[in-house]
């Protein structure tokens, strides 16, 4: 048994990479080196995590509806303490929301390591960019700022997509915000190697909190889209491992209600051609990050999409979607995002909430 848990915090703005990273390190590790993730998703479609489930992890436990480094922070504390308890990993890694500035989050990891005698122990944070949008998104998003600014090691993602004078312009930049973080590219779908991550012993935010307060809310707002039944919900916490889910209820009523939309006829599916044309014509200018859960004639997948690149993955356990044809998250610019996504909606005659 490892003397202390390390965790390890990725941090990124959406559509960064941080889940295809985070999946690339575990090939990586020893097979009898167990690793538990705790994601963070923005919204109530927990598309990151049921990718990761398909991995080599112990388990991934799931925060959904806020954000773990404010309101969500307490939550974050118990669930971290349930997975020493539960699974006792040789390393947590923790996944933030896109829009999330994990220096409070930081904060509470360090309070756990003087409440539990250094059990759990901060490691690093590492900031994830998007090589090919980082200086567009950066312009207008203070939080890709501060992610940056606030960083052990930042990793290069997407590089291969950019020249290399929009490469160097793009690392010019990333040392004016912080020259003193190295700076890694990551290798593709290969990701990078975990010794560069792991055992850093971070002496970052031991001290004082930076007074940057939780401004992401202002920038980042998120839509659902669909088309069909939405499946009920509540704002909860999960845990999946190696025991079946469990679902530990938010207290406030108000939240838990079961929500419903209406009902498509069985069988109700999307044209693939028709869904790429239609996500062709969103605008990553005002639209980051679409992802979520899609029936097509084919059969069930998982949509990630960002700045304008996306993947569909066949996903072959679609409980989540039961009637329904579209159950995606929409991420973009607060007040921009619902007009941008209108178009979008009527082609493929799905509804917005």
């Amino acid at each position: 048994m490892a003397p202390t848990i390390p965790i390890t915090v990725f941090t990124g703005f959406l559509g960064a990479g941080k889940t295809s990273i985070i999946l690339s390190l575990l090939p990586r590790l020893p097979n009898e080196y167990k690793v538990v993730l705790l994601k963070n998703e923005f919204g109530d479609i927990e598309v990151d995590s049921q990718l990761a489930k398909q991995s080599s992890l112990a388990a991934v436990s799931e925060i959904l509806n806020g954000c773990m480094c404010c309101v969500l922070v307490g939550q974050m504390k118990n669930a971290l303490l349930e997975i020493r308890e539960k699974f006792r990993p040789d390393r947590i890694i923790i996944e933030c929301s896109g829009s999330a500035f994990p220096a409070t989050l930081a904060f509470q990891i360090r309070e756990l390591e003087r409440e539990t005698n250094n059990d759990l122990k901060l490691d690093a944070i590492v900031t994830v960019i998007d090589a090919e949008n980082f200086l567009g998104y950066e312009d207008t998003s203070p939080t890709a700022k501060m992610q940056a600014s606030y960083s052990d090691i930042i990793l290069i993602n997407k590089w291969e997509h950019v020249d290399d004078r929009a490469l160097d312009f793009v690392v010019d930049h990333l040392n004016t915000l912080n020259d003193l973080t190295p700076k890694i590219r990551c290798d593709g779908r290969n990701g990078v190697d975990p010794d560069l991550l792991f055992g850093v012993d971070t002496k970052l935010f031991k001290d004082l909190l930076p007074e940057m307060g939780a401004i992401h809310h202002d920038e980042v707002q998120a839509v659902t889209i669909f088309r069909g039944s939405r499946i009920p919900h509540t704002i909860h916490h999960h845990s999946h491992g190696e025991a079946a889910c469990t679902c530990v209820q938010n207290n406030d009523a108000s939240q838990a209600a079961i929500q419903y939309g209406t009902v498509s006829p069985a069988g109700d599916s999307i044209d693939e051609d028709l869904l790429r044309s239609s996500l062709a014509g969103v605008s990553k200018e005002t639209v980051w990050r679409i992802k979520g859960f899609v029936r097509l004639l084919s059969g069930a997948h998982i949509l990630n999409w960002a700045f304008g690149r996306y993947e569909l993955t066949t996903w072959e356990n679609p409980e989540h979607l039961q009637d329904s044809a579209i159950r995606l998250t929409v991420m973009g610019e607060r007040g921009e995002v619902k007009r941008a996504i209108g178009k979008l909606c009527a082609t493929l005659g799905a509804e917005m909430r």
